[in-house]
């Protein structure tokens, strides 16, 4: 019995041993669960930076030129030729279009024959007149010889300026079968062509002048304290990554009853005319301008008792509280004036749920694949917080 104890002994002492090193080397191998780097995707983060802050009102619409002359015909006929395409340049008198003239110049023929018998009869009027008012003085004839005399001649003077203003119209009538241009533009409609018969009225060309281009704009009544003319507007083109100044040239004086909006023109010089008329446009008056230092909209939560921001800094998140100051209406940014300084990284949509002292990085759009979704990724890789 004795015997058997003792050669027991060593193996039982080598189990306790061999149980006691497996014992202590187990929680050293075991993964440590609670520390994990949850990786964020680029459209979760934005950077703060220091740029210049606008805030006003904003206005949209179309382009339009600032001078436009729609051209009508002024008198009837067949058009015999037009000189012009959609498109061209022209300068101020550059002929557009002839109108047949055939009866416009027979009509002058008229008038100036008129004129040459009104003429006459005037002459004549005058003279008779003077004859009277000496006979008169002799007492040769009697006052009422004279009244008569006076009569004949205020009515042939009378018919001599009627033949002149026929001569006059006639004159501009047949000036008018030449269209010309009325300033030094782009022609941008043509709406006749040879042989197409007109009349007084009918449209026949567009004219604008392109160096200068205007938008029309309504803003609300409440926003009547940050404009004034001469207002500066920066606009963006609608499709193009570009930017417009432009200036505040009216103000409507009365509001719309209906829309409690007041309309309001702005002007942009497009002196290289790399603009076109009809472009959409959007932009904002610039009411107060400062440098600052800005960040998206959506990175701030106003909904507590202090605004704050989840900041990223050496690979941790942390919670910060900051001071909102001016909004940038069309830009959808935000002022901070305390808190964050340009550079500083923060968080965006639902990377915002990170809690604060959790590490981070940004991922790769590669980093996202299918074996991140299962059990065995899931427990050794990295979390990462999607939009």
């Amino acid at each position: 019995m004795k015997t058997t104890m003792r050669q027991s002994a060593p193996f039982l002492m080598l189990a306790l041993v061999t149980t006691a090193t497996a014992c202590g080397k187990e929680p050293e191998a075991a993964p440590d669960a609670t520390v994990t780097t949850q990786m964020i995707g680029p459209d979760n983060m934005a950077v703060a930076k220091l740029d210049t802050l606008s805030s006003g009102p904003a206005i949209s619409g179309a382009l339009t030129a600032d001078r436009e002359a729609r051209i009508r015909a002024e008198v009837s006929g067949s058009v015999l030729q037009t000189m012009v395409e959609a498109g061209q340049r022209v300068s101020a008198g550059t002929v557009l279009a002839r109108i047949d003239d055939a009866a416009v110049s027979d009509a002058a023929i008229s008038a100036k024959s008129g004129l040459t018998q009104a003429q006459v009869a005037a002459d004549q009027a005058s003279r008779e007149l003077q004859r009277s008012q000496a006979l008169a003085k002799a007492g040769a004839i009697s006052e009422r010889d004279v009244e008569a005399a006076e009569r004949a001649n205020l009515s042939a003077q009378a018919g001599l300026a009627d033949a002149k203003a026929r001569v006059s119209m006639a004159d501009k009538n047949l000036r008018n079968t030449i269209v010309r241009a009325p300033f030094a533009g782009v022609v941008a409609e043509r709406a006749v062509s040879p042989g197409d018969v007109v009349s007084p009225g009918a449209a026949m060309f567009t004219v604008i002048d392109p160096r200068s281009l205007r938008v029309e704009a309504s803003v609300p009544a409440s926003a009547l304290a940050d404009i004034k003319v001469g207002s500066s507007v920066r606009f963006s083109v609608n499709g193009a990554d570009r930017q417009l100044n432009g200036k505040i040239s009216r103000v409507s004086p009365m509001v719309d009853p209906t829309t409690k909006q007041v309309r309001i023109l702005a002007t942009i010089p497009n002196n290289t005319e790399s603009l076109v008329a009809g472009l959409f446009v959007e932009g904002r008056v610039a009411a107060q301008k400062r440098v600052g230092v800005l960040v998206p909209e959506q990175a701030v939560d106003q909904t507590g008792v202090a605004p704050y921001v989840m900041r990223v800094k050496n690979g941790k998140v942390e919670k910060v509280e900051v001071q909102v100051g001016l909004r940038d209406v069309a830009a959808e940014q935000l002022e901070i004036t305390s808190g964050l300084a340009g550079g500083d990284t923060v968080l965006l949509g639902a990377a915002r749920g990170i809690s604060a002292g959790a590490s981070v990085a940004v991922s790769s759009p590669r980093d996202a694949s299918p074996r991140d979704s299962s059990p065995a990724a899931s427990s050794g890789t990295p979390n990462k917080v999607k939009n």
